[in-house]
């Protein structure tokens, strides 16, 4: 059986202000990451409505692989709001189907063949889709690289589940926001923003944590003490919805593809870049960018 790359968790609609799109962290990731030429897959649920229909085909047209079981709840959306300088806001809907993901056999069967696997916080606001993305991570092998995307939105997450995710992932995703509530959280007062990265890799012994801080450029902190650095390229922005899904896609791809850390971290920023000019979560990446 083919090793997978895997996208685990939410699957959703974004509902914008020029229509909906095709969203949620792990197929965007899958997305990204399969232009690279990796064998990825996005795995969730869906509901037994229309817009499940219109998430299978929206997939299909994408050339994303899924695994998507369908359960009595309804397929999931996201309200989105864009300010002026295209940021978004989300109103993300409660009690959808992919706070419902089972563990089947057929995902057993592909999180043991699993070559990396990002998952986040937000998907495990529900204790049936968080006990059984557990499943699916305890069940992957050793040489599996755990990428935690953590995605803070509104309420939904807990001081527990991210340490838990922490202690479970090997590389970690932040953003500068997110780190100010994690140094809150876990106590990490009067540490700066490098120090608080480099405690969280000791802690929770990671191989890598990658810091996004908007226009002010992004970090990768390793076990070894490497830091790298990339500025933000200036680019003119339409969205920046599923920029940093493509940053971990094309960095998680790069790294698999045998990069070392700086080139992967400057291929990612690239990507990233790039998506932040579409509107939408998923454009075709220029040749240009995957070579």
């Amino acid at each position: 059986m083919k090793r997978y790359i895997v996208g685990l968790g939410e699957a959703l609609w974004d509902v914008l202000p020029e229509g909906k799109k095709l969203g949620g962290a792990p197929a965007n990731f899958a997305y990204h990451a399969g232009q690279f030429g990796l064998n990825t897959i996005a795995i969730s649920a869906l509901g037994e409505d229309a817009l499940a229909e219109e998430t299978i085909e929206a997939l299909k047209e994408h050339n994303l692989n899924y695994l998507m079981p369908q359960v009595p709840y309804p397929t999931g959306t996201v309200q989105v709001t864009l300010t002026g300088d295209g940021i978004p806001t989300y109103d993300i809907k409660e009690n959808v189907a992919w706070d419902n993901i089972p563990f089947t056999d057929e995902m057993e069967e592909i999180a043991k063949n699993a070559r990396a696997v990002c998952f986040g916080s937000l998907a495990q606001r529900n204790v049936v889709s968080r006990e059984n993305i557990r499943k699916f991570l305890d069940a992957t092998p050793e040489d599996c690289i755990k990428i935690c995307d953590i995605n803070l939105r509104q309420q939904f997450y807990t001081k527990e589940i991210l340490e838990d995710s922490f202690c479970i992932c090997n590389i970690l995703k932040i953003n500068d926001e997110e780190l100010v509530v994690v140094n809150r959280m876990f106590g990490y007062d009067g540490l700066d923003m490098r120090g608080t990265c480099e405690k969280i890799v000791q802690d929770y012994q990671l191989k890598m944590l990658v810091l996004t801080c908007g226009t002010n450029g992004s970090y990768v902190f390793t076990d070894d003490g490497l830091t790298s650095f990339q500025d933000t390229p200036k680019v003119e922005v339409a969205d920046t919805v599923g920029a940093g899904d493509s940053f971990t896609g094309s960095f998680c791809a790069s790294i698999i593809n045998g990069k070392p850390v700086q080139e992967a971290h400057k291929i990612a920023v690239r990507v990233s870049a790039f998506v932040c000019t579409q509107n939408g979560a998923m454009p075709v990446i220029p040749e240009e960018l995957k070579k």
